[in-house]
């Protein structure tokens, strides 16, 4: 078992692309699709250059599309190691994009892709550790943590047997749904 930890400045990595026509959606704008593609890539890239291992996306969490991305536009994604389990990592990504000519730089989206390391069977891969080393830092790790609990007892309230749909109709009624059980 592996007990070597990595600091997380080293497990910085960032891309930049120039946005083409090729890319645009039909409103002229860089397809959301495209981005995501991107960000997987810089997830993959952070998460093995960490682990020394093949990794695959296992979940991507929280993707908001903060700001629109123009043709012509330079999009830079900086990816890190914000949190380590046993074989799985969370990649904190932010994407920016810049206006060439003005310089303008616009903060498009953030996103946490949790990846997990493969050894050539598809076994998962014991990865090392991060040593945090500032409060941002540690910031980014327990936010991660709390977001792998909150996932949890999402998942044990609403995928349980015990669960009673008549028990949330009250918590229900001020959302745009209609209820016919």
């Amino acid at each position: 078992m592996k007990n070597d930890f990595k600091n997380v400045e080293n497990t910085r990595i960032s891309i930049s692309e120039l946005m083409l026509p090729s890319h645009a959606n039909f409103s002229g704008k860089i397809h959301g699709g495209y981005i995501l593609n991107l960000m997987d890539q810089i997830a993959f890239a952070c998460a093995s250059k960490h682990s020394g291992a093949y990794c695959v996306t296992a979940s991507v969490d929280t993707v908001d599309f903060l700001n629109p991305i123009e043709v012509g536009e330079l999009v830079t994604l900086k990816a890190s190691i914000n949190y380590t389990g046993k074989t799985s990592m969370v990649v904190g990504i932010r994407v920016e994009s810049q206006n060439i000519q003005t310089g303008t730089i616009n903060h498009c989206n953030s996103s946490y892709f949790t990846m997990v390391a493969r050894d050539e069977h598809g076994k998962g891969v014991i990865v090392p550790g991060i040593i945090v080393s500032n409060q941002i830092e540690m910031r980014r790790f327990l936010k991660a943590v709390k977001r792998i609990e909150m996932k949890k007892n999402r998942q044990d309230e609403f995928d349980s047997d015990e669960f009673i749909p008549h028990n949330y109709i009250k918590d229900l009624e001020n959302y745009n749904v209609k209820i016919e059980l």
